[in-house]
């Protein structure tokens, strides 16, 4: 093999290298999206920002969750 064979063996390695990294980087992206957008779901399905409000129940057994 030359040189310059070689070479461009070793580029078209490293790119591949590069593509699967960038798969698994938006893999991963996808996965923290989907994680966060179940983390800050509220339980009613709505994502207002608010707490729900339970009423006085919560005090009357003295916790609060």
């Amino acid at each position: 093999m030359s040189k310059n064979t070689l070479a461009n063996s070793e580029i078209f390695e490293q790119n591949k290298k590069v593509d699967d990294l960038q798969r698994e980087v938006d893999d991963l992206r996808k996965l923290v999206n989907t994680l966060l957008t179940v983390i800050v779901e509220e339980a009613d399905g709505i994502s207002n920002g608010s707490a729900p409000v339970h009423g006085s129940a919560q005090a009357k057994r003295g916790y609060c969750m």
